[in-house]
C-alpha cells in the first residue's frame, strides 16, 4: 500500500472509507472501555490490575486498525478522533462536570475522580499526538505508543507480582518492573514495525530494531526514576520517546 494509497473501505472515496474506519474503530473503543467499566464494577479484577490491562489493550488495539484510513494527514486527523474523544471525556469527569463512577473505577488508582485529569487524560492526549502528527510511518508513533501502553502496563504487573528486588534509587519501582517493561515496550515496538511494514507504511531493518531497543531501555530508565513518579509516568515516558526517538530515527 503506498503511502498516498487511499482507505481499505471504498479506496475511490478517501473521506467514505475514512469515516467507515472511524466508525469501526470507534466501536472497538467504546466496546472495549465498556467491556472494562464492567469488570471494574463487578470486581473481577483488583482495580489496579483493571486499569493497567486497559492501558495495555486500548493503545495497542487501536493501533491495529490504523490500516484501515487512507494515507496523509486525513486518515491521521480522522483516525486521531478516537483518543481525541476520550479526553474531553477524562477532563469533563475529571473536573467534576460528569459523573461517570464506572469510568473513574476503570481508569483510577484508587477510586478517585480528580486522577483522570492526570495520568488517563495524558495517556489520551499521547495517542492522539501520536496519530495526528507521527502516523503509522514514523517509528516515533510506535516507540511511544508500545512503550506507554506495553512497556508502562507490563512493567506495573509484573513488577507488583515479582518486584521482591527495589531499585536502590526509587523503592517504589523494582528491577523485575523495569526489565519487564524495557522488554514489552522492545518486542511490541518490533512487532508493530512489522506490522505496518506489511502494508508498505514502514521500511522493517535492523537499524529500527535497534532504535528500538535503545528507545525502550531509555523509557524504562526513565520510568523507574523519581521524576516519573512526581510527574506521572504516562507523560514522561511518552516524552522520553518522542526526544530520544527523533535522535535515534532521525
Amino acid at each position: 500500500m503506498a503511502a498516498g494509497a487511499g482507505p481499505m473501505f471504498f479506496p475511490a472515496s478517501p473521506v467514505a472509507g475514512d469515516l467507515c474506519a472511524l466508525a469501526v474503530s470507534t466501536c472497538y473503543a467504546f466496546s472495549l472501555l465498556r467491556i472494562f467499566e464492567e469488570t471494574a464494577t463487578r470486581g473481577v479484577f483488583q482495580q489496579k490490575l483493571n486499569r493497567k490491562l486497559l492501558h495495555i489493550t486500548f493503545g495497542l488495539g487501536f493501533m491495529l486498525f490504523w490500516p484501515l484510513f487512507s494515507s496523509g494527514i486525513q486518515g491521521a486527523v480522522i483516525a486521531a478522533i478516537v483518543p481525541g474523544v476520550n479526553i474531553l471525556k477524562v477532563l469533563l469527569i475529571g473536573l467534576g462536570m460528569v459523573k461517570d463512577e464506572a469510568t473513574v473505577k476503570s481508569m483510577s488508582r484508587f477510586g478517585d475522580y480528580r486522577e483522570l485529569i492526570k495520568g488517563p487524560m495524558y495517556y489520551a492526549i499521547t495517542l492522539t499526538l501520536c496519530c495526528a502528527i507521527y502516523w503509522r510511518t514514523s517509528p516515533i508513533a510506535i516507540a511511544g505508543i508500545c512503550n506507554l501502553c506495553a512497556g508502562d502496563g507490563i512493567a506495573d504487573i509484573i513488577g507488583r507480582r515479582f518486584g521482591k528486588k527495589r531499585i536502590p534509587y526509587n523503592g517504589d519501582k523494582s528491577f523485575a518492573g523495569s526489565i519487564a517493561m524495557a522488554a514489552a515496550g522492545f518486542i511490541s515496538s518490533v512487532g508493530y514495525m512489522y506490522y505496518f511494514s506489511m502494508f508498505g507504511f514502514i521500511e522493517k531493518s535492523l537499524k529500527l530494531v535497534g532504535g528500538f531497543l535503545v528507545v525502550s531501555i531509555a523509557s524504562a530508565l526513565i520510568e523507574s526514576h523519581p521524576i516519573s513518579t512526581k510527574f506521572d509516568d504516562n507523560l514522561m515516558v511518552p516524552l522520553a520517546c518522542v526526544l530520544l526517538g527523533t535522535l535515534v530515527f532521525s
